[in-house]
């Protein structure tokens, strides 16, 4: 009888441990929501540009954040598409969409500013034949625009004052925006798209990527 209780009570905290695995290993992959955060929180002023592109009384900075979101409330499904409008027109997209959407809304139309910056600086990118329509949908070469024509700023994240709402985020082989919204050590989640099977839009990874190559600040 002794043995059939131990038995069952090592069965019982087994399963509880492979539980609170499971549920940790969802929480790192984003499947359960972090807890949002605020600038005010941790006492960091929000951070506004003095430029206005667009000319629309908002401040590039915020502008970016609004449209960047007016974008991923559309809900785009990723596939990675072709488009002779050079934008997508159809609810997909990837994840340099995120960051030319939320630009081109603040009134920067990155397919523009990309195809000038390539003919002007060939050299600079690694692109044999210019195609206005697809390279400034190509994270190779927003990596060189980013890097020449923005405010480049600190990948430290323990600096999370530095980081806010509306900068760019540039990995290894991926792009997206800076929210602002943060997690509970004040690092900010990231605004993008990164494949299918992604359930949001808005995720807490920034601590957890060891591939950052970039982040940067239109004005």
């Amino acid at each position: 009888m002794i043995y059939l209780k131990r038995k069952v009570f090592i069965i019982t905290a087994i399963i509880l441990l492979l539980l609170i695995c499971l549920i940790y290993e969802l929480y790192l992959l984003n499947y359960i929501p972090h807890k949002k955060y605020s600038n005010l929180y941790f006492n960091i002023e929000t951070y506004k540009s003095n430029i206005d592109k667009d000319n629309d009384g908002v401040d590039d900075e915020t502008d970016i954040l609004n449209n960047v979101r007016i974008y991923i409330a559309t809900k785009p499904k990723y596939k990675s598409k072709y488009y002779s409008t050079g934008y997508p027109n159809d609810e997909y997209g990837v994840c340099t969409d995120v960051v030319a959407f939320g630009l081109k809304g603040a009134g920067y139309d990155l397919m523009e500013l990309v195809n000038e910056d390539i003919k002007r600086n060939q050299d600079n990118y690694d692109v044999e034949t210019i195609d206005k329509n697809i390279d400034f949908r190509r994270v190779k070469n927003l990596k060189i625009y980013f890097k020449n024509n923005t405010i480049n700023l600190t990948t430290d994240t323990s600096k999370i004052e530095e980081w806010q709402g509306g900068d760019i985020i540039i990995f290894k082989n991926h792009i997206g925006i800076i929210s602002d919204k943060r997690n509970k050590n004040g690092v900010p989640f990231v605004i993008h798209h990164a494949s299918k099977y992604q359930k949001y839009y808005e995720e807490d990874i920034l601590e957890s990527r060891n591939d950052i190559v970039g982040h940067y600040r239109i004005s």
